[in-house]
């Protein structure tokens, strides 16, 4: 992922600041609950962060939403340790209204929107606009979207708004537990969507582009 100089100073003091307030209450290890659509930004600003401060970060990655036991809603509710929390913003709300989250430790650090990735190689389809990509779904052999924040609003929402749920969700795959691009790499998903910043990470698959404006889900982690 390609971040500019001033967004990933920007997003490293964010993530600094909160983990300071962390470690506050535990000198030497943090624990640390992320979602995929942040993980490249994170993973480039622990091993800095741990330099610099001597703290151990200790990572979980989950996903913000859905039903598996590895979300981190579900990790919570089960009652594993976590000093920060780092989510899609919609589900963040849940677990502050819960009492799982401190309200006032909430900051937002990026907006991610959902792109589309094919394998590598293979034809890039159209989905320049919303006519281009209903059309799109319905040639695909094969789609894969998330089990988090993405794929439920493709799956509950989007499809169904296009007029074609009845005709994609039966050939579509619910990438429960690994990244849609690790699905369309390996072959078993023609096309597949995911936060944009989950695809470019993954080798093996080329990404061709954003949802078109009309019907884009910006989503705050």
């Amino acid at each position: 992922m390609r971040v500019t100089a001033t967004l990933r100073r920007a997003t490293a003091l964010a993530v600094v600041a909160q983990l300071l307030v962390a470690g506050a209450a535990s000198a030497d290890d943090i624990r640390v609950m992320t979602s995929g659509g942040f993980t490249a930004a994170y993973l480039q600003l622990v091993p800095a962060f741990e330099r610099a401060t001597k703290h151990r970060v200790l990572t979980t990655f989950g996903g913000s939403m859905g039903n598996g036991p590895e979300t981190i809603p579900n990790r919570l509710q089960r009652g594993e340790p976590a000093d920060v929390v780092i989510l899609a913003s919609s589900a963040l709300d849940e677990l502050i209204a819960q009492g799982k989250v401190v309200a006032g430790s909430r900051v937002d650090l990026v907006r991610s929107i959902i792109g589309m990735a094919v394998r590598a190689g293979a034809p890039r389809p159209d989905i320049s606009s919303v006519a281009a990509l209903t059309q799109t779904l319905l040639r695909a052999k094969s789609i894969a979207y998330s089990a988090s924040a993405s794929g439920i609003y493709l799956s509950t929402e989007l499809f169904q708004q296009l007029g074609i749920a009845d005709r994609v969700l039966p050939k579509s795959k619910n990438a429960a537990g690994e990244r849609v691009a690790a699905l369309v790499a390996r072959g078993e998903a023609e096309i597949g969507f995911q936060q944009k910043s989950e695809l470019l990470q993954v080798p093996g698959v080329e990404y061709v582009g954003p949802l078109p404006r009309e019907i884009a889900l910006t989503t705050h982690f």
